[in-house]
């Protein structure tokens, strides 16, 4: 992939205006345990396991990419609209958009913006008062 096709992977742009379901202040990757399960035991549903599993693994990534590269005060937050859930998270790094890796082996790490993409059906981020927001539409 080249550097102009990773680039378009994550546009800028805008999410839907959505319903706050959950939000989280994050210091430390070490929180994301807990938040993971707040999140199944707060939208635990028959029928929605593989809605589920797709919202934690996306959201895991999102906030685990801000807590290790963004920088600053990190805050996620989960919302709803009428047919998908939001997930959004914030970090001070407006200045760094979110970069999938290119070239680079997979056993390195790095594939998770590319992960977020596949599982979403509408993805982007934008800057706005000195935070950078990523956010992800998951569809029910």
């Amino acid at each position: 992939m080249t550097g102009q096709a990773a680039g378009t992977i994550w546009p800028s742009a805008y999410p839907p205006a959505a319903e706050p379901v959950l939000t989280w202040r994050l210091r430390d990757v070490a929180e994301l345990p807990a938040v993971r399960a707040q999140v199944r035991a707060s939208l635990s549903r028959p029928g929605l396991a593989d809605l589920l599993d797709r919202l934690v693994l996306a959201l895991d990534e999102m906030a685990s990419n801000a807590l290790r590269h963004g920088g600053g005060e990190v805050r996620a937050a989960l919302r709803t609209t009428g047919d998908a859930y939001l997930l959004e998270v914030t970090d001070q790094a407006a200045q760094k958009p979110p970069a999938p890796a290119v070239d680079r082996d997979p056993s390195l790490g790095g594939l998770g913006l590319y992960l977020i993409a596949e599982l979403a059906a509408a993805h982007g981020w934008y800057a706005d008062a000195g935070a950078k927001h990523v956010w992800a539409l998951l569809r029910r």
